[in-house]
């Protein structure tokens, strides 16, 4: 790479050599504001290795020219054959160079690259699936969301908006949202606004015994947000997997049973599991 500013295709250009108008019913809003589009590979961590990025849902390759740009190498995934073959001629010559691969798929099912950082901008239907795929994997991630979403996703605890989404993307990642983006970005406009959410990962300052019961128990609490915990505990037994859901409240002290899900850090629900874990029907010894 070199100190000269590349030049970038038009997103309205790119649009138009691939024959596309983009279509709501099938979740395609493309990015058209080009300092959106500049911005997005910078927001990752000055750390990030960017030796093998990942774009989420390619589209007309607007995204995929700066990442090029960014990164050593990129894989983009686009389940739309005819969007990836488009991009696969349109960046022939980063295809012929093997600095670009395009995997034509849905996200949720394909086989993912050993990549270092991601930046993408999600499909919004399947932005919650996506996401989860990506964060276990440790990688710093730049993702776009409908701004609800991220605002759930940063939430803390007593908020109205903390909630499941909170509690499982920060059990991965430092998250954070570092711009909002308005409907006029986009062709055609979404109905909500958008925001960019940076996902830094790190470990938590928790142990838990389990990560799959763990988060199934958050999930379950979260079904009776408006009940206190102790209830909750006892109404999504079923849900949980818990054997015995009173020795998990007898083992509790009295002010965490008080509370409702939604007052709970992280930690503290981390440790609620670790109790409940010993009682549930898959636990130490089932």
């Amino acid at each position: 790479m070199t100190d000269a500013t590349p030049e970038f295709r038009d997103p309205d250009d790119l649009r138009r050599r691939a024959g596309v108008r983009g279509d709501p019913d099938r979740d395609q809003h493309f990015l058209v504001d080009d300092r959106v589009l500049d911005r997005l590979a910078g927001y990752l961590p000055d750390d990030a290795d960017r030796s093998h990025l990942l774009e989420i849902g390619g589209g007309t390759g607007a995204l995929t020219d700066r990442l090029l740009a960014a990164g050593d190498r990129v894989t983009v995934v686009e389940r739309d054959r005819d969007l990836a073959a488009f991009l696969r001629e349109e960046f022939s010559e980063a295809v012929d160079a093997g600095t670009l691969d395009v995997v034509t798929g849905d996200a949720l099912d394909v086989e993912l690259p050993e990549f270092t950082a991601s930046v993408s901008n999600l499909p919004y239907g399947v932005s919650s699936e996506v996401a989860f795929r990506l964060l276990p994997l440790g990688r710093p991630l730049v993702l776009m969301f409908q701004a609800e979403f991220a605002d759930r996703m940063v939430a803390e605890p007593g908020s109205s908006e903390y909630g499941r989404l909170s509690v499982s993307a920060q059990h991965y990642a430092d998250v954070e949202i570092v711009e909002r983006i308005p409907p006029e970005a986009f062709d055609p406009q979404p109905r909500v606004e958008s925001a960019v959410v940076r996902c830094v990962p790190r470990d938590p300052d928790y142990a838990v015994d389990d990560e799959a019961f763990f988060l199934r128990f958050v999930k379950a609490l979260f079904t009776q947000r408006r009940k206190t915990v102790r209830n909750a505990i006892r109404n999504t037994a079923h849900i949980s997997g818990i054997e015995d859901p009173d020795a998990v409240v007898a083992a509790t002290d009295g002010d965490v049973l008080s509370r409702r899900p939604g007052a709970l850090a992280p930690a503290s629900f981390a440790a609620l599991a670790r109790v409940a874990w010993s009682a549930s029907e898959v636990g130490p010894g089932q």
